[in-house]
């Protein structure tokens, strides 16, 4: 090929690529425009819905009456979009958001629909933040909602914590803020199995690695299952592996059914030390190991961990959807404590 020939695809290539972007710019906008659009129309609808209840002092149960006959007769000059399901939402929207500019242009209608069905502001912040960083799509929002993330994350926090949570969303500065007391794996389903192993746990997981990718958090890239490595002509498995990008550190993870024991703190000590002086590069950090087992005795953990890495946890994991009542009474007696001592 001449250089002439080269030249000529050279710039073909540089065309096709100006008018590739520019079309998805376009794109990007117009779905920003339209997104923008149906927010702001559905918010002002609200809005006048709820001035009409104020202004004619409507009692509860003429407002749903009254949302029944506004919804067949918007229905009959609009179209489709009015019932009054979806005209309750609006009113909602507005009831939770009383300033249309601070609900993110980034979140669609479905995204705004999950998140006016959580009352405390506090939780609500976190998930419209989270949703926005982490582009969650609404069936992940939903999952996040339903496993109770916020409320897991704020009880091993303080005050200033839970706030800064809600405000911010996750920041990941230090290996503690990848940590949760307790991780949530029912989409493993092993409530149904009479008995499972600690093998059986570790192939759900990987059978499911895309989920349990979710709960460890933003961050964590899979590296490898029972990932072996020889000291002294004996060779040790570490159940699972992962490489955090944000820290740039390994994430070692060992599987118990039951309760952790010390000797399990003292092994996975070992794994952490080999990993640190063998498998670390120049610019990784210390790695971080998680002991994830079905009951933890904290008693014990205190006593083995005494002196140890700092970057080694104990967490629990639960099979089912944690117990939202119990979570909201520690956070907010967490609140109310740090209130009544200031």
């Amino acid at each position: 090929m001449d250089d002439t020939n080269i030249t000529k695809n050279s710039m073909l290539e540089k065309l096709i690529l100006d008018i590739e972007k520019t079309v998805l710019n376009a794109k990007e906008n117009l779905s920003y425009s339209v997104n923008h659009t149906i927010t702001e129309t559905y918010w002002t609808i609200g809005k006048y819905i709820v001035e009409s209840e104020q202004d004619g002092n409507i009692r509860a149960a003429y407002g749903s009456k009254m949302l029944t006959m506004l919804s067949h007769e918007l229905t009959l000059r609009l179209g489709k979009g009015y019932s009054r399901p979806n005209l309750n939402n609006m009113r909602k929207f507005y009831l939770c958001y009383p300033i249309c500019q601070t609900v993110s242009d980034k979140l669609s209608w479905s995204h705004i629909c999950e998140l006016i069905k959580i009352e405390d502001e506090l939780e609500r912040s976190f998930y419209e933040k989270e949703t926005v960083k982490e582009k969650w799509d609404v069936r992940t929002l939903r999952r996040q909602m339903e496993s109770a993330l916020f409320l897991r994350l704020a009880v091993s926090r303080n005050k200033e914590g839970i706030m800064a949570l809600a405000q911010k969303g996750i920041e990941i500065q230090k290996p503690e803020d990848v940590i949760k007391s307790t991780y949530t794996l029912e989409f493993l389903n092993l409530p149904e199995l009479d008995q499972y192993t600690e093998g059986d746990l570790e192939t759900r997981i990987i059978d499911n690695l895309q989920k349990f990718l979710l709960e460890l958090g933003k961050g964590f890239t899979f590296v490898g299952r029972q990932y072996p490595f020889t000291i002294n002509n004996i060779t040790y498995h570490c159940d699972l592996v992962f490489y955090h990008r944000i820290l740039k550190c390994f994430v070692l993870i060992d599987l118990k059914k039951n309760s952790v024991q010390h000797e399990d703190i003292g092994q996975m000590n070992m794994y952490m030390g080999y990993f640190a002086i063998e498998e670390n590069m120049a610019d990784d950090n210390p790695p971080i190991g998680i002991i994830l087992s079905k009951n933890k005795d904290e008693l014990l953990v205190e006593y083995a961990t005494y002196g140890m890495d700092s970057n080694l946890f104990v967490s629990k994991y639960e099979l089912y959807l944690p117990n939202r009542k119990e979570l909201e009474k520690l956070v907010n007696s967490i609140l109310r404590e740090q209130t009544e001592e200031v």
